[in-house]
C-alpha cells in the first residue's frame, strides 16, 4: 500500500504582483463540483507575504488544470492584525450553504520571526470570493498554548466537528538560531467556531533532530483513524510522516509506512511537505509540496491498495 505519485500539478505565474516571489504553498483541495477539484494555496510577492487563491483541477486526472484563478481571493490582513504579514489555507468545509476556509494567519516579530494563529473565512456559494469572519483568531493564545496555533484539519464526523491542529509549544535557540518546536493537538467543535481542546499531545517529535510536527492531513477509515503530516528535523530536509489512531486523539506514529518520499530527481527531490487529502469517489488524492516547501508549487498522488 502506498501512493503513486501523478506528477507535478501547477506553480503559479511571477508576473501576478501578488505572486512575484512563487511558491504555491500548503494546496488545499476541495471537490467543488462532483467533477471539479478546487486546489486553494497561498503565493508569495516580493515582501513573502502570502495571498490566498486558486486553480481547478480536473476531478478524474487532476494533473489536467481546466481555470486558474488570477487574483487573491483572500488578501492579507489590515495593518497590526495577526494575519498582517500573511494568509495561507488550511482546510475548507462546508458549513451549511457556505464555505469554511481556515487559514493561517502569519504575523512577523523581533525576536522570533513570525507567530501562527488560525482565522476563519467565509465564502459564497462557488467558493470564488472570502471574508473574514473576525478580525482575531479563531484559535488565539491561551495559558497552555501561548506561542502560536494553526494548520488545522477540520472535518465532520458524527454530529461534532473534530480539528487537528499544530501548536508551539516553546522556542528554543541554537548556534545564534531561533526554531519553534511542534506538536500536533486535537479539537471538537458543535459549530465549527467555537472549539475545546483535548490536552493530551496527539504526536510529538520524538526522533534525534525533529523538533516540529505539522500540517496535518487526517482521514477515518475501516474503523480507524489516518493522519499524514509535515516533519521537519535539523539534520534531514522536510519529510512526510503517518500514524494511526483508534479514537482521533491517541495516535501510534508509524512514518515508515508513510507510502510517500522524495523523487530520483525532479521538483520533489529534495523535500515533500505540507499533504492533504481529498477523496474523490473510490480514489483518495494527496497534494503535497516538495523543494523550497512550496516554491516549486504542488503535486498529487493517489493511493493504491497494492
Amino acid at each position: 500500500m502506498s501512493w503513486r505519485k501523478l506528477g507535478h500539478v501547477f506553480v503559479p505565474d511571477t508576473q501576478w504582483k501578488w505572486a512575484a516571489h512563487g511558491y504555491a504553498h500548503l494546496p488545499t483541495p476541495y471537490l467543488i463540483t462532483p467533477d471539479t477539484i478546487r486546489v486553494y494555496y497561498a503565493a508569495l510577492d516580493v515582501n513573502n507575504y502570502g495571498r490566498i487563491s486558486f486553480v481547478d483541477l480536473d476531478a478524474q486526472n487532476p494533473l489536467n488544470v481546466r481555470n486558474v484563478m488570477q487574483a487573491p481571493v483572500l488578501d492579507i490582513g489590515s495593518l497590526g492584525s495577526f494575519d498582517d504579514c500573511g494568509v495561507v489555507p488550511s482546510s475548507v468545509i462546508r458549513i451549511g450553504d457556505q464555505l469554511h476556509l481556515y487559514y493561517i494567519g502569519f504575523q512577523r516579530t523581533v525576536r522570533v520571526p513570525y507567530m501562527l494563529f488560525t482565522g476563519v473565512a467565509i465564502g459564497d456559494n462557488n467558493g470564488e470570493h472570502f471574508h473574514r469572519h473576525q478580525r482575531t483568531p479563531l484559535l488565539d493564545r491561551t495559558s497552555s498554548e501561548p506561542y502560536s496555533r494553526s494548520a488545522p484539519w477540520v472535518c465532520y464526523e458524527h454530529g461534532i466537528y473534530k480539528m487537528w491542529y499544530w501548536s508551539c509549544l516553546e522556542w528554543t535557540q541554537d548556534n545564534d538560531a531561533v526554531h519553534y518546536n511542534n506538536v500536533i493537538r486535537y479539537a471538537t467543535s458543535q459549530d465549527g467556531m467555537d472549539w475545546s481542546v483535548n490536552d493530551h499531545i496527539c504526536i510529538a517529535p520524538e526522533f534525534p533532530g525533529e523538533y516540529s510536527i505539522g500540517r496535518p492531513t487526517v482521514r477515518s477509515k475501516n474503523g480507524r483513524y489516518e493522519m499524514w503530516y509535515a516533519v521537519r528535523a535539523l539534520n534531514r530536509p522536510y519529510a512526510i510522516g503517518y500514524a494511526q489512531s483508534g479514537d482521533g486523539i491517541h495516535w501510534t506514529r508509524m512514518d515508515t509506512q508513510a507510502g510517500i518520499t522524495t523523487s530520483p530527481s525532479g521538483w520533489d527531490s529534495e523535500m515533500i511537505c505540507y499533504p492533504a487529502l481529498l477523496m474523490v469517489d473510490e480514489r483518495c488524492y494527496l497534494f503535497y509540496n516538495g523543494n523550497g516547501h512550496g516554491k516549486n508549487g504542488f503535486g498529487v498522488a493517489v493511493w493504491e491498495e497494492a
